[in-house]
């Protein structure tokens, strides 16, 4: 509905709306902001974008309900003074829409995100920004332990600058050169293989060279379930697209490919890969049990 704050807020209004609940209808909450008669308060139009995403969400089945999802995703930026910094392209669209299709299956969702460069459909998932690293490392160790599922679609530094530089850094001399001494950023997804217990764990492998090899490697040594692989080198997937092609690989060394699909369809793929950890884990511990 969109009208009057005062409208909104009377006791007929309300008490019509719960009639209609009751009766099977779904209703979004006004949005806040500028109203047509002049005043501002809760009672705008939701975006169109929150509209369309709340009608996906009524007609996708609910299988994720009893799970907590963490998701990571953007990238990071280490800074070298106060204007220049070490990062990379990533857009965080893989991320977001992991993210998404998660709420849309109904699990509770956590996005840690660096600084990714396009805007968030969802006002119902919880979301912690983050800029280095280190700070991606401290918001994952945070939040992790109430998760069940950590999918990590982030584009992490691997290194930062060893020194920061408090002041910009200017030209000097006639030399053509300048030396970055940089050192290596926190393991995050090494780190939480070894405190994983029961979590399903998803990582991420970006290659420009022996795609395969590099992920299962990846997957084997950070004690993950599963490696989602894809080759950024190829035009019009990976960092920035709306689309990628991927290789999702399993523990067991199962590879399946992915061909050329929007990143919302492969977070729907990705998730139904967690769905079968999830259900061949809990089938192992019963088995022990």
């Amino acid at each position: 509905p969109s009208m009057n704050t005062k409208m909104w807020s009377s006791k007929m209004v309300q008490a019509n709306i719960e009639k209609l609940k009751d009766a099977g209808y779904e209703f979004m909450e006004p949005a806040s902001g500028d109203l047509a008669c002049g005043t501002e308060g809760k009672g705008r139009l939701p975006a169109i974008e929150e509209i369309l995403e709340r009608m996906e969400d009524i007609f996708t089945s609910k299988d994720l309900t009893e799970e907590t999802v963490l998701v990571t995703a953007g990238p990071t930026m280490e800074f070298i003074d106060p204007v220049r910094c070490i990062t990379n392209r990533s857009s965080g669209k893989m991320g977001y829409a992991v993210a998404k299709m998660a709420k849309r299956r109904g699990a509770d969702v956590t996005l840690i995100t660096g600084p990714a460069t396009i805007e968030f459909p969802r006002n119902d998932i919880d979301i912690v920004h983050v800029t280095t690293a280190c700070q991606m490392r401290d918001a994952v160790m945070e939040h992790y332990k109430k998760a069940g599922v950590v999918i990590m679609t982030a584009a992490v530094a691997d290194f930062r600058c060893r020194e920061e530089n408090c002041q910009k850094i200017k030209k000097k001399g006639d030399s053509n050169y300048m030396t970055l001494e940089l050192e290596k950023n926190p393991d995050i997804i090494g780190e939480l293989g070894k405190v994983k217990e029961q979590r399903i764990i998803v990582g991420f492998a970006a290659e420009t060279e022996n795609l395969l090899d590099n992920a299962k490697e990846k997957l084997k040594k950070k004690n993950l379930d599963i490696i989602v692989a894809n080759d950024v080198a190829k035009a019009g997937i990976g960092f920035g697209s709306d689309n990628n092609e991927v290789m999702i690989i399993e523990k067991s060394g199962k590879a399946k490919q992915v061909p050329l699909l929007s990143k919302e369809e492969i977070a729907n793929i990705i998730l139904d890969s967690v769905k079968k950890a999830l259900k061949n884990k809990k089938r192992i511990k019963e088995d022990w049990y």
